[in-house]
């Protein structure tokens, strides 16, 4: 295990201790997520009961392949916790998600838990959002008239030079995520308002959804290699 993993795995661990029996939890997708994931297996099948909620397809074969029971999100709501990782987060907790193209399926997960705790390594913490491209998940149809409109409202918002680019595969074909969209990812640099341009993003048409979290997280976990450090969000 290199120092990243080992430090996706402490995050992971100390994430585990807000876990309870009987909890209804959302997983997480995402290498991070997956850390847990498999800590979280390990206690299942020492006898804690919970069920879990996947963000992807991806965590619900991986949870069921640890044994972890899973349900669907109409049928266990409210969730009690969301335990997911970030690309990047600032210390208010907003965050930047969905570099794993999950972003639609975790924001409603964490949107419907009582909590949302973020597992990250100190490198993806930042004073500034905006180094790692912002996913914004579109319909497939139209897209490209989309990407048109996203440009235009991102330039219009004061962010003349940011790119917006069409995701694609290793192989060139184009991207699609488990519920059929593609994404768009938008290089910033810095995110000067997040919380203004997560509104004026949401209210594009075509735009289904994107990865700027603003005022969703409630508790980040830092791992570093002298320690952790737990953010709690005021109020």
């Amino acid at each position: 295990m290199n120092e990243v993993e080992h430090l996706k795995h402490a995050a992971a661990a100390r994430a585990l201790e807000y876990v309870g029996n009987g909890m209804r939890l959302g997983l997480g997708s995402g290498t991070t997520a997956e850390a847990f994931l498999d800590l979280l297996g390990a206690r299942v099948r020492g006898g804690l009961d919970v069920v879990g909620v996947p963000t992807s397809e991806r965590t619900a074969q991986k949870a069921r392949a640890l044994g972890i029971a899973l349900a669907n999100l109409n049928d266990a709501a409210p969730l009690d916790l969301a335990i997911d990782g970030a690309d990047e987060s600032d210390r208010r907790l907003d965050l930047i998600k969905g570099g794993g193209g999950a972003l639609l399926r975790e924001k409603v997960v964490a949107t419907a838990s009582k909590r949302m705790i973020v597992i990250i390594h100190g490198d993806k913490l930042v004073d500034t959002l905006g180094a790692f491209p912002l996913p914004v998940e579109v319909l497939e149809f139209g897209h490209a008239v989309t990407a048109s409109h996203l440009a235009a409202g991102i330039a219009d918002l004061g962010y003349p030079k940011t790119t917006v680019t069409l995701r694609r595969r290793p192989d060139g074909s184009l991207y699609k995520t488990d519920n059929g969209n593609v994404i768009y990812d938008c290089a910033f640099g810095v995110i000067h308002d997040t919380a203004l341009l997560s509104r004026v993003l949401s209210c594009i048409t075509g735009v289904i959804e994107h990865g700027l979290y603003v005022g969703v997280a409630r508790t980040l976990v830092i791992a570093r290699p002298e320690g952790i450090e737990v953010i709690e969000r005021a109020g």
